[in-house]
């Protein structure tokens, strides 16, 4: 089955179709796109919905490799929204 494993981060863009076999995982599918930037336990999302590394994939999944988060989202906007 061809899936497309996505790394889109502000510093790099990387974009991979693989053909895997029936029954993969996401975690396969990573293993499979060999990016450096792919270490045990990093989120993934399938579709932009978070994924666990045991989900199996569909035929034409894409797989996107979440990067960590800076900052809580509420407090981005609590200080954005702080007077000045």
């Amino acid at each position: 089955m061809r899936i497309e494993v996505v790394l889109a981060w502000p510093e790099r863009f990387v974009s991979q179709r693989l053909d895997l076999p029936e029954g993969a995982t996401v975690a396969d599918a990573l293993a499979a796109a060999a990016l450096p930037e792919a270490t045990p336990g990093m989120p993934c999302a399938v579709y932009g919905e978070v994924a666990a590394p045991t989900r199996l994939l569909q035929e034409g999944d894409r797989v996107e490799l979440l990067r960590p988060l800076l900052i809580d989202p509420k407090d981005a906007r609590r200080r954005r929204a702080k007077p000045r």
